[in-house]
């Protein structure tokens, strides 16, 4: 899906939901993405002053806080004539927009991204990202970013956010001995990881194979858990292999159980990160 197809099926969602907007979260989303749009997609740096405020708090290590200097990178982005963001998924949880998408020519490499805003009264006054170089196919024919992407259950958002957030707990964070099957479904298990294959066995291969390879990895904190219906988002930091990493993982849900998975694993912001005065989370 492109950006242009985003901001059209956000405008029909508008126009549909009519009092559904009190809740403000479609407001929310509507705004970032005709932000992202117009800024990132297009390169309008007008779009900037509309929809960014100018104290913009920027958690990417490598980009200084406020609007000058994102005009800054996104200038330097379009002036190659090869950048292009194309988002597959957004999801809104009140004050919280989070976007899954695809860069070219942000890189040699495409890269896979999720970006996090936070929006005040409007405007955009926060930015949280992960990104990762695209990777071939995983052992299940499956991309970084290919899957479901309709959001559905919207009920159901406060019980899915609190079930991952107590998976990641009890399972990546305390390494507790859980019955798996009481988070992951035992019959639908789609992973998106470049190196784990579909189902509960390929996630059980992965594992086996790091043990034997000495190698472990430890979520330490979860910072957020972003909802909205049958999606959630956890923002979280660890460990992969000794090497201090930031975790995305976006789950789909069914029915109080976990059917599909993507995720940006990437190091953790060194000490001498040049623009890191927020943190990176």
């Amino acid at each position: 899906m492109k950006l242009r197809d985003v901001v059209t099926a956000s405008a029909l969602v508008l126009t549909t939901m009519g009092p559904a907007l009190a809740d403000g979260h479609l407001d929310n989303k509507a705004i970032a993405t005709k932000a992202v749009t117009g800024a990132l997609g297009n390169g309008n740096l007008a779009a900037i002053d509309m929809y960014f405020d100018p104290g913009y708090i920027q958690h990417n290590p490598d980009v200084p806080n406020g609007t000058d200097a994102l005009k800054g990178l996104i200038g330097q982005l379009h002036a190659s004539g090869q950048f292009s963001a194309d988002f597959v998924r957004v999801i809104a949880d009140d004050d919280i927009v989070a976007f899954h998408g695809r860069y070219v020519g942000f890189g040699p490499t495409p890269m896979i991204a999720f970006d996090v805003f936070r929006l005040e009264d409007g405007m955009i006054v926060e930015h949280w990202d992960n990104l990762i170089e695209e990777k071939p196919l995983n052992p299940s024919g499956r991309s970084q970013i290919d899957g479901a992407t309709e959001i559905t259950d919207l009920d159901k958002t406060d019980a899915n956010k609190a079930k991952v957030e107590e998976f990641l707990t009890r399972s990546m964070i305390n390494h507790e001995d859980v019955d798996i099957t009481q988070y992951i479904s035992p019959q639908t298990y789609i992973q998106h990881n470049p190196d784990v294959a579909d189902g509960l066995a390929g996630f059980g291969a992965f594992m086996k194979d790091m043990a034997a390879k000495g190698i472990t990895m430890d979520y330490s904190k979860v910072h957020k858990i972003i909802g909205e219906g049958n999606f959630v988002l956890s923002m979280s930091e660890g460990t992969f292999g000794g090497a201090p990493q930031a975790f995305y993982d976006l789950f789909r849900l069914e029915d109080g159980l976990i059917v599909e998975h993507w995720d940006v694993i990437a190091p953790m912001p060194g000490p001498d990160a040049k623009h890191n005065e927020a943190g990176k989370f």
